[in-house]
């Protein structure tokens, strides 16, 4: 059976380059996301497999894990993308809100990385990665939402690496540290390369992917060449 990949929270940027690279190196794909139209691109020009799953919902990720089990069996690589924004002075920020955000970016994560690894133990082997954020190692002002989630997202990571690393399961964190070039028309850098070319970190997570195991990274921080420190 040819490897296979999931990649969970999938939309038109970083994503679609994710399922293109997957698919060139011969992997079956399958895209979740909350909403269908956003993947459905993607899934359109790749032949990716598209779910539709809330990954902050416990019984949608059981339910998309129960059916890659009755089709392409457990992914040799999961992705975990998604993440929710909400910005503004903490006298003001909304808890209901806070909350369904902080479920998105991290919680969401744990329960997808629970049932990736249930399997691959089971399997021996396996990649699970997490796209993480500045926002996961620097909190900035007014954005005490975003780093909540994205610090718990990296502590998973980390604690998941020394976790399953000795078990043969693969931990990866991306810090992803600057603006990521959009795919819409007229949502291009100038031409100087100032902002992270989607396809460009989907070539990062591969060769991620495939690092040797005696010599395996759990996190790495990508940023372009003219990001201001």
């Amino acid at each position: 059976m040819s490897s296979s990949a999931l990649i969970v929270g999938a939309g038109s940027g970083l994503s679609a380059a994710l399922a293109r690279k997957c698919c060139a190196a011969g992997m079956n794909v399958a895209l979740a996301a909350r909403d269908g139209e956003k993947a459905g691109a993607a899934a359109n020009e790749t032949g990716a497999a598209l779910h539709r799953c809330d990954a902050a919902s416990i019984e949608d990720v059981a339910r998309l894990f129960a059916a890659l089990d009755a089709t392409t069996g457990t992914p040799d690589l999961v992705v975990y993308n998604p993440a929710a924004r909400l910005r503004g002075p903490i006298t003001e920020l909304d808890p209901v809100a806070t909350r369904a955000a902080i479920e998105v970016t991290c919680f969401g994560a744990f329960l997808v990385a629970q049932q990736a690894a249930r399997r691959m133990l089971e399997r021996g082997s396996g990649s699970i990665f997490f796209t993480g954020a500045s926002a996961g190692v620097k909190g900035f002002a007014n954005s005490s939402v975003f780093a909540m989630g994205k610090f718990g997202l990296r502590g998973l990571a980390q604690s998941l690496a020394r976790e399953l690393h000795p078990q043969n399961i693969h931990i990866g964190h991306f810090v992803i540290d600057g603006g990521i070039r959009p795919a819409r028309a007229g949502g291009q850098d100038d031409g100087t390369d100032n902002m992270l070319d989607p396809d460009a970190i989907a070539e990062a997570y591969m060769q991620f992917h495939e690092q040797h195991r005696s010599a395996w990274a759990w996190e790495v921080e990508l940023r372009p060449w003219v990001e201001r420190f």
